[in-house]
């Protein structure tokens, strides 16, 4: 049996609804404040806070591989109790979903509790592997209101490109890293295969749903107004470092999705086509 915490994320949904495709027994771990994983044979919906790793216990009888995500920077998620329940309830596998910067930029203040997070998941005597994805594809829902309303984009830092990453792929990635052979002790940082700028994805955008948007750039101190929002101050701050400077490692696009899967990541151009209609 199959632990996936953060299961009614971005990736955790898709997670769960692809390890229960395959046949998988799940339990989908969510901490109950969004709606629950879609019902389905073979899944278990339980509530936990990782916060409090007492009350993943029993979310973890019976499991022997564990998908690990914290929210935010996961500064409030004590790694070391979390994976001595999960090696106490005979988990033998566990596949962290940390962050690119967490390897880039590891001594940041937003990204500094994954990167320790991820020395916790080596150390922790479990057969491991840690995902760093980067920005992902579906930021751009951040988008949906002002483009239904005003058909307009507004975003920061409009001509600097990076390789975003469909979740769908990270998912997949975590599935094989799960189920699969040939993962343990690997590091995979999973991007998109061609790096597009919010400009570039405006249009992109555009073109998928028939007409022109146009695009509207924010100075990092409106986008940074909107972004603390919905993030803690250090989380907003340090992704605004990576979207507005970006370090040579976080331009360039990773060929370990193909590595993994087998196949290309995908486009941003692909996954709009999948997900145009949430822009309608």
């Amino acid at each position: 049996m199959i632990v996936v915490t953060g299961a009614t994320g971005n990736v955790g949904r898709l997670l769960v609804e692809s390890l229960a495709g395959a046949g998988h027994a799940v339990t989908a771990v969510s901490r109950g404040v969004t709606s629950p994983p879609p019902a389905r044979p073979g899944v278990t919906s339980m509530v936990a806070d990782l916060a409090d790793a007492g009350s993943l216990v029993p979310a973890l009888k019976g499991a022997d591989a564990l998908f690990l995500l914290v929210s935010g920077a996961g500064a409030h998620v004590d790694g070391e109790a979390v994976l001595r329940a999960a090696a106490e309830a005979g988990v033998s596998r566990v596949v962290l979903q940390s962050s690119q910067a967490a390897g880039t930029r590891p001594h940041a203040v937003s990204h500094a509790p994954l990167a320790a997070l991820e020395e916790t998941v080596r150390s922790s005597g479990l057969e491991w592997t840690v995902l760093r994805p980067g920005g992902f594809t579906t930021n751009t829902f951040a988008w949906i209101s002002t483009i239904r309303a005003q058909r307009k984009v507004f975003s920061p830092f409009g001509d600097i490109a990076l390789p975003a990453v469909d979740p769908l792929d990270i998912a997949e990635a975590a599935a094989a890293a799960l189920t699969g052979d040939g993962h343990a002790g690997q590091t995979y940082v999973l991007t998109g295969p061609e790096a597009t700028s919010p400009r570039q994805r405006t249009e992109i955008l555009g073109a998928a749903l028939g007409e022109p948007l146009e695009f509207v750039e924010l100075g990092r101190a409106q986008a940074r107004e909107q972004m603390v929002q919905q993030m803690p101050e250090p989380v907003a701050d340090g992704t605004l470092d990576i979207l507005g400077k970006p370090l040579a490692e976080e331009i360039r696009s990773s060929l370990d999705v193909e590595k993994v899967l087998g196949r290309p990541a995908t486009s941003f151009a692909s996954w709009v086509g999948r997900s145009v209609d949430a822009f309608r």
